[in-house]
């Protein structure tokens, strides 16, 4: 070795986790709009950790393949087919970065140390080991990640499930010790309802990991609960940002101590569709979630059980062998079951709600108005939901918004108590 050798030092400065999701990565010119966005991070002082998804609707298409040829494919095999996707948009990122003078890596979500427990279509991350990403950092380069993948501790090919790729970004995050993760996609941030149904709703810019986890639940696609789960966990601080958005724009920050005093409601979330399971009395409701768990299906909700009926949730998202729930169904619980997806949910969020009888009434009074009755409630400490029929969540979002978060709202930016004017 030549003694006058100046080693190579590790690379220091602070890293960063960003991820693009499959609508930032859709086209060739926007791969190369996003190694422009990174190539700008580093230059700012940075390394960066970019997660990917699958190219546009990618995922989407393989699983219609696999549909196409069977309506309950193996779950292993469906693995091995979804993993595919992400291979391609990370490749793809890494040459287009090499093109713009950045030394960079790409690598799957086994080779990334992403260590997964064995259940298929949606495992859960249970270790990272980034030991291989730590090295290509300290050398300088931009890693890139596939995201929504791992591998399970008996080597097998296993996804998150939906959302996955912004848990595989936190749980990066975590294990680089990065300065905080951005969540990059096309939206913006997170707004007090869905903007498409309350033109009036407005950005929040700072959300606990709690009303954050709470609003996922309830269906806001901005930022998957298992994401911010493990965040809460780690205290990973998300910003969730638009990929094409300004670049000094910090869209809607969670983090575990957000700025501001606590509000009275935080936003509205829904689902168009959920499925519903009904058991007659005297069902195991254990032996329902193992048997849910058996074929992938996760509820939202379970409640009742012994001398009650039984009655579960699960969103549409978290059951993708419908055929293979109904066999299971009548399997273990003969014809005492029933299954529907005509209704939909509306939640509001907020701290306050456990506080204030008054807000909880106003908003029954606006949905038993559609409804035409009495609706369907389930109040929690961070959540009022009303499931109701799916052709009325749309007008029900837009009207609990008028009430709640219209023009006249608190001027702090928090949910107002609705006025009689506004007929509650």
């Amino acid at each position: 070795m030549d003694p006058s050798a100046t080693p190579t030092l590790p690379d220091t400065r602070p890293i960063v986790v960003q991820k693009y999701g499959g609508s930032s990565v859709a086209t060739l010119e926007k791969i190369q709009a996003v190694a422009r966005r990174i190539a700008d991070t580093v230059a700012s002082g940075y390394r960066v950790c970019a997660v990917v998804s699958a190219m546009g609707k990618t995922t989407d298409g393989l699983l219609s393949q696999a549909k196409a040829l069977s309506q309950n494919p193996n779950p292993r095999e469906l693995d091995m087919l979804l993993s595919t996707g992400e291979r391609v948009s990370v490749s793809l990122l890494a040459i287009a970065l090499g093109e713009l003078g950045l030394p960079a890596a790409s690598f799957t979500g086994s080779q990334s140390g992403i260590i997964t427990n064995t259940r298929h279509n949606r495992a859960r991350i249970v270790e990272v080991r980034p030991f291989r990403l730590m090295d290509e950092l300290d050398l300088g380069k931009v890693v890139i990640v596939a995201g929504y993948q791992g591998v399970s501790y008996t080597r097998e090919i296993t996804t998150l499930g939906r959302g996955g790729t912004d848990t595989t970004a936190v749980a990066l995050a975590a294990a680089l010790d990065a300065e905080h993760c951005e969540i990059c996609s096309d939206v913006d941030g997170v707004y007090s309802a869905d903007p498409r149904l309350a033109p009036d709703a407005t950005r929040i810019p700072e959300l606990s990991h709690d009303a954050m986890i709470a609003l996922a639940r309830a269906g806001s696609k901005v930022l998957n609960q298992d994401c911010v789960e493990h965040a809460a966990r780690h205290g990973v601080a998300i910003f969730a940002k638009a990929t094409f958005g300004p670049r000094d724009d910090t869209g809607t920050v969670v983090r575990k101590n957000p700025a501001g005093e606590p509000r009275m409601l935080t936003a509205i979330a829904h689902r168009e569709k959920i499925i519903e399971l009904d058991l007659d009395a005297g069902a195991d409701p254990g032996v329902l979630v193992e048997a849910l768990t058996r074929v992938n299906a996760l509820p939202h909700a379970v409640t009742g059980g012994g001398a009650r009926p039984i009655h579960a949730v699960i969103p549409p998202e978290n059951c993708h062998r419908p055929d293979a729930l109904r066999a299971i169904l009548s399997e273990t619980f003969g014809n005492t079951w029933r299954m529907s997806d005509g209704r939909g949910s509306v939640t509001l969020v907020g701290p306050g709600l456990g506080e204030a009888p008054d807000v909880v009434s106003a908003a029954a009074a606006i949905v038993r108005t559609l409804v035409g009755a009495a609706p369907e409630m389930v109040l929690g400490p961070l959540e009022l939901a009303f499931i109701l029929p799916s052709g009325l969540v749309k007008t029900a979002v837009a009207k609990l918004h008028d009430a709640f978060f219209g023009a006249a709202g608190a001027p702090d930016g928090g949910a107002r108590s609705p006025s009689p004017e506004r007929g509650v």
